[in-house]
């Protein structure tokens, strides 16, 4: 019997979830909401609907009749879309309100690592601009600022100075850069290591580790510039121990779905923490509620088992009776965007080239349309994400420039360093 599927984004992770669905024997129908140029290959899109409305998503879910409802961002999850799907008897691949919590309150994530033993840096939580202002001086100026709640990827500032830390937090509380997001802001120690991003399925029980890897967030060569959602991201980290990546998928993640679990907050879904090899161990920087994107495209096509089947199983707490496999091939993703991302940037570029890269090269599409003529125009920061897989992450890294070379947009960005040997090597990344 086909499965129908609903599936909640627009990123270039939404284009790769569309892509792995469609590749199942039993998927049904699969409509996407608002989607993208990307997923419109595999199915209908929903455009104008609001993916943060928890009764508007049940009433498309009904209307498209869906057998499962996947949500690929974090934003509908913290709005409690999830919980009204399951009211209504519809299974959903994502976390609950009180789950994702886990992401949409970074104190109520410090407060479940202290209480289950997580290692992670030592912070504190301000609603008080002068008491946030005094407690950064008192640190020197060294430490990480970051919005209590969701900031698209963007409310992590790493600050040097006394003064970046009270800008960021000017920014954050004064400002309202983040809106809501910052009224509060967590104050961290910087830690100091090598960066990867631990995912793993979950159906509150039953935990399914993915292949770690490693996200490149400032917008230029050599991390510098401002954060961005991610600019490129590779597949395995060579440089992390096979006793560092068993640390985090028992120490981190397992024992955060069971404490969750043991709070009432059973978590079904994609967790991911961000973590930091620090020279006293593994530490999390941040938990997510959700795929990583870019990591998504980056995992997904090492993905050899049937991911329509796994997202089922999730859903219907029964993942221990599905398999979960994967190919023990490197992938290298490069994103492209806009001039001026993450500041301003222009839109409605036509998008060149995507047509000529090799056949086994997967272009996922984020910002990206096509306009009434067909033609692939550019429509969000990040555009898109080349992803090259191969035996070797040097190859994998290659073929994905190599293709990358193939596409042009007027004012297009990207790092030429992602993957790059010496990053790689020191184990550089995040």
């Amino acid at each position: 019997m086909s499965t129908n599927v609903l599936l909640l984004g627009s990123g270039g992770r939404e284009h790769a979830i569309a892509w792995k669905l469609a590749q199942s024997p039993d998927l049904g129908a699969l409509t996407s909401a608002p989607g993208n140029a990307g997923t419109a290959q595999y199915g209908e899109n929903l455009d104008a609907l609001d993916i943060d409305n928890p009764q508007a998503v049940v009433e498309a879910a009904a209307s498209v009749r869906a057998d499962l409802v996947v949500i690929g961002p974090e934003a509908p999850l913290a709005r409690g879309v999830a919980d009204a799907l399951t009211a209504e008897g519809v299974p959903v691949f994502g976390p609950s309100m009180s789950a994702a919590e886990i992401e949409w309150s970074k104190a109520f994530a410090k407060e479940l690592m202290a209480e289950a033993g997580i290692a992670t840096g030592r912070a504190a939580m301000f609603e008080d601009f002068d008491m946030a202002v005094a407690f950064a001086h008192s640190r020197g100026g060294s430490c990480v600022v970051k919005a209590d709640g969701l900031a698209a990827g963007k409310g992590v500032v790493v600050c040097d100075t006394t003064d970046e830390a009270i800008a960021a937090i000017e920014a954050s509380m004064m400002d309202r850069a983040f809106g809501d997001a910052g009224a509060r802001v967590l104050i961290e120690e910087r830690l100091h290591g090598p960066e990867t991003s631990a995912h793993a399925f979950t159906d509150g029980t039953t935990v399914a580790h993915m292949p770690f890897s490693c996200d490149h967030k400032p917008v230029f060569d050599g991390d510098e510039g401002p954060n961005t959602g991610g600019m490129g991201v590779y597949s395995p980290p060579g440089w992390l121990t096979d006793d560092d990546a068993s640390r985090i998928e028992r120490e981190v993640t397992e024992r955060a779905v069971a404490a969750l679990a043991a709070s009432g907050r059973e978590y079904r879904g994609a967790l991911y923490p961000g973590m930091m090899l620090t020279s006293s161990g593994p530490k999390v920087i941040e938990f997510n509620c959700r795929l990583g994107d870019p990591e998504a495209e980056a995992l997904l096509p090492r993905l050899t088992s049937d991911l329509l089947a796994i997202c089922d199983g999730v859903a219907h707490g029964r993942l221990a009776e599905v398999p979960v496999e994967w190919d023990d091939d490197a992938t290298v993703g490069v994103v492209m965007a806009s001039g001026g991302y993450p500041g301003s940037y222009e839109t409605g570029q036509p998008i060149t080239g995507v047509e000529d890269v090799d056949e086994d090269v997967q272009v996922f599409l984020a910002g990206a349309r096509l306009d009434a003529d067909g033609t692939l125009q550019t429509a969000g920061g990040r555009v898109l994400c080349v992803v090259a897989k191969a035996p070797t992450l040097g190859e994998a890294r290659e073929r994905a420039y190599d293709n990358v070379r193939r596409i042009d947009f007027e004012g297009a960005h990207y790092r030429t360093d992602i993957a790059a040997p010496a990053r790689v090597a020191s184990g550089q990344g995040l």
